[in-house]
């Protein structure tokens, strides 16, 4: 139950559980997520022209985003377990580094989030282990969610 009003994972006393979903009904839902990696105009060109040591970064995060999706409630601790039933995972080199989008579908009682998030964060830290060696500062920066449908709460966009 939850007993502070818009925080469903914290009860009155101030303590941590997670929702009990058991009474939803499954439902077929989607959450797309974006980020992006900022990097220098070296490692920009670098990834451009498929010269990096470690190989082909664009592909090697994908993968990793992808991997990183099944694994969200190890990461999360109150994230559900989810049966995921789709993840595409999209990366483009642009002028100033690497815009990442994720979507992830399922058919579930809950919403799928954290795992589009999770796909996005774990795609960016491994441009950043792909790239680090010409470029020491790359950063990550503006993870968030962009859509969802399915569900109680029905669908959103922010474009």
């Amino acid at each position: 139950m939850n007993d502070v009003p818009g925080l469903t994972h914290v009860r009155a006393d101030g303590s941590a559980h997670m929702v009990d979903v058991s009474a939803k009904a499954v439902t077929a839902r989607s959450a797309s997520a974006s980020g992006r990696v900022l990097l220098a105009p070296g490692a920009v060109a670098a990834l451009r022209a498929g010269t990096l040591a470690k190989g082909d970064a664009l592909a090697v995060a994908r993968v990793a985003g992808i991997a990183a999706v099944k694994r969200t409630p190890e990461l999360i601790p109150l994230a559900h377990p989810i049966a995921v039933h789709g993840v595409e995972v999209d990366l483009d080199i642009v002028a100033d580094g690497v815009a990442i989008t994720a979507t992830v579908r399922t058919a579930d009682r809950t919403g799928i989030e954290m795992e589009a998030l999770t796909a996005v964060a774990v795609t960016a830290l491994t441009v950043i282990d792909m790239t680090k060696a010409v470029d020491r500062h790359g950063r990550i920066t503006d993870i968030r969610v962009t859509a969802k449908s399915g569900g109680r709460s029905g669908d959103w966009s922010d474009s």
